[in-house]
């Protein structure tokens, strides 16, 4: 089958991964010149620890308080906007307990199919992006702080995921040449990281090695049907694109490109920041969280990147340099050697991560069309569950099932 998929970045990519080990004719839609993207400048993170979606009890009222603050980590834009406000009606709807309880084991599935696919795609790769499978800590300078992260280790040892309970003394000794300052941690073994840039080139050259065709800077811009089904694809020059089934995985996008065939998805463009410190002499051994300050570390090598805020202001990539002086401020106050300054703004990187109002990826056929499928709304997760996404959309497109349960994903639930 000739199959089209909207989006090149890593949900795209895995996508076109499995379609492609299954022998079908796959082209790429991007509207980009594919030199960026979401998954550029993130933390690579593979996070089963991550099963509690980002609505969950207390957001709201944290993220009420927080819009005082302009530098906060979680800040809503106010503005006048429909689906904005839609989006967060539903959003204060799913942060309760019972919701949370409802979602979170889906979401450890997917998380631990996930990584278990990446390791393999590693090792088909030759692991030239350098997945390290050593673990995350979450750590902690206040003591409300450590008593929610050690209940929330309590969660994640029904769900079958391994921690460690870390005190202070035992962080430094582990990291003995940082200054931390952490009251402790929690630590999550089974985590891993990669590095995003270096997977998204990677497999875009695997892609394009197996006749995978890319079309950049391609904007679809209307699609033509016939029954329940998409037939051809038109970009913004006229031409058209015939597919046999096509893949919507086109991140903060998505609901501009859906709602071009009748669909209508809630869904907001989370906008992360990030800069990475180079050569240091002395580094973290494996990714930290700095939970009071939602700020996250990941080593590459010599090479530091922090990141973070969840920052909900509409597509734009406008960098607002307060928010980024938190960020290092923040890991100066937990690691006393870490005494870093503003670097200039072009290297400061933001992204827009996709953000369902349930935290939820969107992961299903389409209601209204039998030969298309809709991978989206990751949020901070998609490198988590990339790998996994990718393999179960090729089962949908070719049998329109899985076996992974994905009905807590269906994609016309709001």
């Amino acid at each position: 089958m000739k199959v089209g998929i909207i989006g090149s970045g890593v949900i795209g990519l895995c996508s076109a991964w499995y379609l492609a080990q299954k022998g079908h004719q796959i082209v790429v839609f991007e509207k980009g010149d594919g030199s960026d993207g979401c998954s550029f400048g993130n933390m690579g993170y593979l996070s089963p620890s991550h099963f509690i979606p980002l609505a969950s009890p207390g957001i709201v009222t944290q993220g009420l308080k927080f819009m005082l603050n302009p530098v906060s980590p979680f800040y809503i834009k106010p503005r006048l906007d429909a689906d904005l406000m839609k989006w967060a009606y539903h959003f204060w709807r799913s942060s309760t307990s019972t919701k949370v309880a409802e979602n979170a084991p889906a979401l450890n599935d997917l998380l631990h199919f996930s990584r278990t696919k990446t390791i393999e795609m590693a090792s088909e790769l030759g692991n030239n992006f350098d997945l390290t499978l050593k673990g995350c800590y979450m750590m902690y300078r206040k003591s409300e702080t450590e008593k929610h992260e050690i209940h929330m280790a309590g969660h994640a040892k029904k769900l079958g995921i391994e921690t460690e309970i870390l005190d202070g003394e035992e962080l430094r000794r582990r990291e003995p040449e940082l200054g931390v300052t952490s009251l402790g941690a929690v630590f999550y073994p089974i985590d891993a990281h990669l590095h995003p840039g270096k997977w998204v080139h990677s497999l875009r050259k695997a892609l394009t090695d197996r006749g995978v065709e890319f079309k950049f800077n391609t904007q679809i811009t209307d699609f033509e049907t016939a029954g329940r089904s998409i037939r051809s694809l038109k970009d913004q020059n006229g031409v058209q694109n015939p597919v046999d089934q096509l893949v919507v995985a086109a991140g903060s996008w998505l609901p501009e490109v859906v709602q071009k065939m009748g669909h209508k998805m809630l869904l907001q463009p989370g906008k992360g920041y990030s800069t990475t410190f180079t050569n240091l002499a002395h580094n973290l051994s494996r990714p930290a969280i700095l939970v009071d300050d939602r700020v996250a570390l990941t080593p590459f090598g010599a090479d530091l990147r922090v990141g973070g805020t969840m920052e909900l202001s509409g597509i734009n990539h406008n960098i607002y340099i307060p928010r980024v002086q938190a960020i290092i401020n923040a890991v100066r106050k937990n690691f006393t050697s870490f005494d870093f300054v503003l670097p200039p703004k072009e290297q400061l990187w933001c992204g827009l991560r996709p953000v369902s109002p349930d935290g939820l990826p969107y992961l299903g056929k389409s209601q209204k069309y039998d030969n298309v499928t809709l991978a989206g709304g990751h949020a901070m997760l998609g490198v988590s569950m990339a790998a996994g996404t990718g393999s179960v959309v090729s089962d949908l497109v070719e049998n329109g099932k899985t076996m992974l349960k994905i009905d807590k994903f269906r994609v016309d639930r709001y």
